[in-house]
């Protein structure tokens, strides 16, 4: 006789696994149309990938390894640290009101600096940079917020402090790499038929192409290599970086610095960079600087080589063998966990316990470096933490630590 077992049946699933199913699901295809979104809407703001003569040019460079641009140091990242950070934010990392800026009318540049040098900070790393008779606009920013598209990303703490249609002549715009803090696709498409020179990187004239920069106004440099306007001569100098408008372009565009060799004066801007051995070289080769504009802000102990920080902003200014140290890369933008007064801070403390002149303008205020009576502190007075506290020390360059002062 044969006995029939029924089998055992499932048991349903209970109500609240049933809702979890459903709020999870909705979870995920709001992430999908989010980020469809924002491929959609930055779509053209990613940029362009270098290809044909461009691409061939950029992979004939030392800088060229396999598929990317590489670093001689490479950049170290502790991601369980970077994964802490987020936990750690300052309270002041960005300001409760836009900080005062000033305003700048189209009547400052009418008359030449009388010494032939002058620098006007806009915040962050846009600078108008005035130089024997010759005038660059460097890593131009206009845009409302440093992201591919305006409704998304860090906003800007105050609006420029200049119109875009009141800015000079320029012999130039300098860019120093693709991040979108220093390459801005609106800016660029605003300024894209003006009759001047576009400098950049190899490999970031493809963006600008794609975007109505015609051809022939785009110079691409390696590191080392120069271009002439008249009797002044620009170097696209060595940094360490990295580049990348999304997650499958990493580093396929090089990044720099930039060093302006006129008649009477020299100046240097650093772009983004850590701490690396060839601005020793730098200095070697193109200095002495009468001003550096080095990158101060957007640091973090996790992530130490990406940027210099204060301290090795100092050291780096001392390294390529400056005069007056113009800190950039801060005060604008919130990228990082750091209080946004911190990076001047702390620049200044270091500028005062080597005895280095740091200068400090207001964003929208034009200094002549050979006259700047030193600090100027208009920033609000907050908590941040000193070095001791939050040390940034570069791997990879253990002879340029050990000879730091």
């Amino acid at each position: 006789m044969m006995v029939v077992v029924d089998a055992p049946r499932k048991k349903p699933p209970s109500r609240w696994k049933r809702a979890r199913r459903v709020v999870l699901l909705g979870a995920l295809a709001a992430l999908a149309l989010f980020g469809a979104a924002v491929v959609i809407d930055g779509w053209e703001a990613f940029g362009k990938a270098p290809e044909g003569a461009r691409r061939a040019t950029m992979e004939a460079s030392p800088q060229w390894e396999e598929d990317a641009f590489e670093n001689e140091e490479p950049l170290w990242n502790d991601a369980l640290g970077m994964f802490g950070d987020v936990f750690e934010v300052s309270d002041h990392a960005s300001p409760e009101s836009p900080p005062e800026v000033v305003e700048v009318g189209a009547d400052r540049f009418a008359t030449a600096p009388a010494s032939g040098l002058r620098v006007t900070w806009l915040g962050h790393s846009t600078l108008i940079v005035e130089i024997d008779g010759h005038r660059f606009l460097v890593d131009p920013v206009w845009g409302p917020t440093s992201s591919p598209v305006e409704w998304l990303g860090p906003e800007r703490y105050y609006p420029p402090p200049l119109a875009l249609e009141d800015v000079p002549s320029v012999d130039a715009v300098l860019i120093s790499h693709d991040h979108y803090d220093h390459l801005d696709y609106p800016t660029i498409r605003a300024i894209a038929d003006w009759d001047t020179t576009f400098v950049v990187p190899l490999g970031v004239g493809a963006h600008l192409e794609y975007w109505g920069v015609p051809a022939e106004r785009v110079v691409e440099l390696d590191w080392w290599e120069r271009h002439r306007f008249g009797d002044l001569e620009l170097v696209a100098t060595p940094a360490r970086h990295a580049s990348g408008r999304h997650v499958f372009d990493q580093n396929r565009t090089l990044w720099a610095g930039f060093a302006l060799l006129g008649p009477a004066h020299r100046a240097y801007y650093s772009g983004d960079t850590g701490l690396f051995s060839a601005l020793e070289e730098i200095g070697a080769r193109l200095g002495p600087f009468d001003v550096t504009m080095i990158e101060v802000g957007q640091y973090g102990p996790s992530w130490p080589d990406w940027h210099l920080g204060p301290e090795q902003a100092v050291y780096a200014h001392q390294l390529v063998r400056g005069e007056v140290l113009v800190p950039v890369h801060w005060g604008l933008f919130t990228l990082a966990m750091h209080g946004w007064t911190e990076p001047v801070e702390r620049t200044v403390a270091e500028g005062e316990r080597l005895g280095v002149r740091v200068a400090t303008p207001r964003p929208g205020e034009s200094l002549d470096p050979e006259a700047a009576v030193g600090v100027s502190r208009w920033w609000p007075e907050l908590p941040w933490q000193t070095a001791a506290e939050v040390p940034i020390v570069a791997r990879g360059v253990d002879a340029l630590q050990a000879a730091r002062p």
